[in-house]
This record gives structure tokens, sequence and C-alpha cells, in this order.
């Protein structure tokens, strides 16, 4: 009975460690893909990549040179004649989301937001870049996602102790 009590206290210990060990590396994912968007944001700035110019520009070369399909392309056109418009609101996508997965502040809408996000930009790109070059943070906001990533390192992680079952962290 005791030996029983021994192993199965070893079991939760290993395990609460291995989940310790798991939403470490899950945050450490989070900061990266946040870190990625902070960056792509400041770089897009200082190329006038938010300008309706310089916007509506990116948005035709991906038109003109990718592989997307046709019903994305005519999304992308949309988008491309409503740069003035488009061109800010991926800004505040971009900067965003950034600062959310940073800080780690409703990580879980976050990263899906950020999945969706970086898929787009993904299919848009079609043939214009390396194939893996969005895919992997595409997949791996999706899987900060699914993980909860907020719950280490972050925001989330207080909000968490409140109300353990919610969605947002």
């Amino acid at each position: 009975m005791m030996m029983a009590s021994v192993v199965q206290a070893q079991n939760l210990t290993g395990n609460s460690m291995g989940h310790r060990h798991a939403a470490n590396g899950l945050a450490l994912v989070r900061v990266t893909i946040g870190a990625m968007l902070v960056w792509v944001f400041f770089e897009n700035l200082g190329k006038g990549l938010y300008t309706p110019g310089g916007y509506a520009g990116l948005i035709n070369y991906y038109i003109k040179e990718s592989h997307s399909p046709a019903v994305w392309k005519s999304i992308m056109g949309l988008a491309a004649s409503h740069a003035a418009m488009a061109a800010p609101m991926q800004a505040v996508t971009e900067i965003l989301l950034g600062i959310l997965l940073i800080v780690g502040l409703l990580t879980r809408p976050a990263a899906f937001v950020a999945f969706l996000y970086l898929g787009s930009l993904w299919v848009s790109e079609w043939g214009t870049s390396w194939i893996w070059e969005l895919l992997v943070p595409v997949l791996a906001s999706l899987g900060l996602a699914i993980g909860g990533a907020g719950r280490a390192w972050g925001i989330d992680a207080l909000l968490a102790r409140r109300n353990p079952r919610s969605l947002l962290w």
C-alpha cells in the first residue's frame, strides 16, 4: 500500500514536471511568433507597406506573380482596391497580435487569429517565396491556440488562477 502511494506521488510529480516543460516550450514559441510579428510590423512600416500605395503595390505583385487560387486573388484584389483601409488594418493586426503573444494575454484567441492571418499570407505568397517560410509560423500559431500557451510566462497565467477553464487563455 505504501509503495503504491510513493509511485502515485512520483507519477504526479513527473506529470506536473512534464506539463511545466511543455508549457515553457509553448511559451517560448509564443514569444518567438509574437516577436516575429512585431519585427514584421516595424520592417513593413520602414518599407512604406502600410501606405495605400505601398500596400496596393505588394498585393498587386502577389496577384500577378503568385500561384494562389483565383478566388483568393479576387479577395486580394478587393483588399488592394481598398488599400487606404486595408493597409492600416494589417498594421494594427500585426502589432496587436505580436504584443498580445509576447505578453501572453488572450493567448488562445490571439494565436488563432495569428493562425488565420499568417495562413492568409501564406496562401497569398504561393509560388513567390519558399513554401516553409510562413507555413511553420502558421502551424506553430495553431499549436499555441490549442495548447493554451499563455499559461506560462504570460498574463494569462494570472487570469487562469481565477478562471482555469476559460478558453481565452
